[in-house]
């Protein structure tokens, strides 16, 4: 696996950003010699499976490597991952602030596919998050349904409204929506799930703990699925909001994603 620590020029942020990028040696034509030329030519032909891979409020395009193997997870099923950075910005377009929403929507994908040999086919291409994370992973998956085949929400703060006053630091809510009303908007997940055509979507899956804070908005997203005939993978395990949790759930999405051979 080669990995990537990539510092880029945003054009949707109007600044220099950073992002991780991992690759499996065989995308860029190396054997188990170290020699050009080794790999396999089928995926060569298309480009390596690619899953993106969103951080949390709290974190960093760093923090999957840092608390978790996932290098090693992906190196087994021959995945690319992006972790791109967004800051505290709940993958939006901030009302006082920077575009992250066009950036990780419409900016980044464009980018990954001029630079590396990953497949651009739906069929080749997940997303999956934790926390803030899973918000946004769910978000690109309901807005851009053909784009990908599937999605994973890890404890996922899938309302931003609902959210506790100990996370709402900073004037978070004001700096990011303006303090508006989120119903019926780009980032009202439930509304955007009635909306939606179930058998247009991509797969879902959707992990929580049982002692986990955010349980109960997992369980509002698992109703609303039900309500509108979206079918959906879930569980609801015993964790809470720690890494230990994450760190299982990223191996099992990964057995879970419909990788083709």
């Amino acid at each position: 696996m080669i990995r990537l620590r990539t510092d880029f020029f945003a054009e949707s942020l109007g600044m220099g950003t950073s992002m991780v990028v991992l690759m499996p040696q065989a995308a860029a034509g190396i054997g188990m010699d170290g020699v050009a030329g080794g790999g396999d030519p089928v995926r060569e032909d298309r480009g390596v499976p690619v899953l993106y891979l969103l951080h949390g409020l709290s974190d960093d395009c760093t923090i999957w490597e840092r608390r978790t193997s996932i290098e090693r997870y992906a190196t087994e099923k021959g995945i690319a991952v992006v972790m791109p950075e967004v800051r505290r910005s709940f993958y939006a377009d901030e009302a006082v602030g920077e575009k992250y929403w066009t950036f990780i929507a419409e900016e980044l994908p464009q980018l990954i596919a001029r630079t590396f040999r990953v497949s651009t086919a739906r069929e080749d291409t997940f997303v999956a998050g934790l926390s803030m994370g899973g918000f946004g992973a769910f978000k690109l998956a309901l807005h851009h349904p053909g784009r990908f085949a599937a999605a994973a929400s890890l404890s996922g703060a899938l309302d931003p409204s609902s959210l506790s006053l100990d996370l709402n630091t900073g004037h978070l809510a004001e700096r990011i929506w303006g303090g508006r009303d989120l119903a019926g908007t780009e980032d009202d997940l439930l509304g955007l799930l009635a909306a939606a055509d179930p058998a247009a979507l991509p797969a879902l899956f959707l992990d929580c703990g049982t002692e986990d804070q955010l349980l109960g908005v997992n369980r509002g997203f698992l109703e609303a699925a039900a309500q509108h005939g979206v079918e959906l993978t879930s569980r609801l395990r015993a964790g809470a909001h720690t890494w230990d949790f994450w760190d299982r759930g990223i191996q099992d999405v990964l057995d879970w994603l419909p990788l083709r051979g």
